[in-house]
């Protein structure tokens, strides 16, 4: 089942992102207060996937007005290859739809192949005509990668 996310599927996130090899966590923005406040800003875009009672995939999804992110798309190593992925995706991309968003990016890691694999599968383009930039404002929000 795919449901919208909430601040109460947290620790469920957490737990499924530190399983998830190759991931990056940012000390402060995915924290509970930083997952709070994305989520405040961004209450009916985020899912969750849930089966056998747990959190088994999620995607943080929000917009600026103008166009979506999908941010730390994730599905259990133990339940991909069933459409989890893409369920997710669809639903996240059809609320984005009712906030008249028209366009949606994300980013995924180079050295991610299972995740580029799934993006190139499901139709998504890889911009190859710009760069992506990054200016920390909060060094302090260090990133930690899971190692796998």
């Amino acid at each position: 089942m795919v449901r919208i996310m909430t601040i109460e599927d947290y620790d469920g996130v957490y737990a499924l992102w530190m399983k998830i090899k190759g991931f990056g966590i940012r000390s402060i923005d995915d924290s509970r207060e930083g997952v709070r406040r994305f989520l405040k800003r961004n209450p009916t875009t985020s899912v969750v996937a849930v089966e056998d009672g747990k959190i088994v995939g999620s995607i943080l999804c929000g917009h600026d007005g103008r166009r979506g992110c999908l941010y730390h798309v994730c599905v259990d190593e133990a339940y991909r290859r069933r459409g989890i992925g893409k369920a997710m995706v669809v639903m996240a991309m059809e609320a984005l739809r009712k906030e008249e968003i028209s366009k949606v990016s994300l980013i995924a890691f180079t050295k991610n192949d299972v995740g580029n694999a799934f993006w190139n599968t499901i139709g998504w383009t890889e911009r190859l005509d710009l760069n992506y930039y990054d200016f920390v404002l909060n060094k302090e929000n260090i990133t930690a990668f899971v190692e796998g």
